[in-house]
């Protein structure tokens, strides 16, 4: 009996603790566009809470070398909705969410509730927000919703311009 009972807690116990942990696949697809002055976007990759409100930045794409024109975060105001919800009160680069622009294609992005940008971040309804904006070319904003911490999930949303097709994979 004692031996059964021993086997049956340390089954309990074996448990690793990364079976429990949840994280965020995003797939961020940038279109080849055939113009003939290309730059590539600066990318804003945020979630906002069920009040509209920048809870976590993820990614953040920019010139990080000066050139002829100054240094790229000039032009990150142009990031209008990131820059107004939570832009303007970071003191860039910061480590692991800001990064140079990106050439056309698909990129993925992978976070868990270990790193910085969701280790807080309480169970409840979000929106991952995804806006782009390229010099001599447009702005775009998509919105996929959310539940953090409840089930998995999957949501898609498909650009019109700046932005192809962006994937969000939620994993308990």
């Amino acid at each position: 009996m004692r031996v059964t009972l021993t086997i049956a807690l340390s089954g309990l116990l074996a448990a690793p603790p990364a079976a429990y942990a949840a994280s965020l696949d995003i797939n961020v697809e940038i279109p080849k566009l055939n113009v003939a002055e290309y730059h590539r976007p600066y990318v804003a990759v945020w979630i906002e809470d069920a009040g509209q409100k920048s809870a976590a930045n993820l990614s953040v794409w920019y010139q990080q070398t000066a050139n002829a024109e100054g240094h790229g975060t000039k032009w990150l105001p142009d990031l209008r909705q990131w820059w107004r919800k939570s832009g303007r009160t970071l003191q860039v680069p910061v480590d692991g969410v800001t990064g140079p622009t990106r050439p056309a294609g698909k990129h993925a992005l992978g976070f868990s509730d270990s790193q910085p940008q969701l280790r807080g971040l309480p169970a409840g309804q979000y929106t991952l927000v995804v806006e782009a904006v390229r010099e001599v070319g447009g702005r775009e904003l998509l919105k996929i919703p959310f539940e953090w911490k409840g089930k998995a999930g999957n949501g898609t949303a498909q650009g019109q311009s700046e932005l192809g097709l962006v994937t969000l994979a939620i994993k308990p």
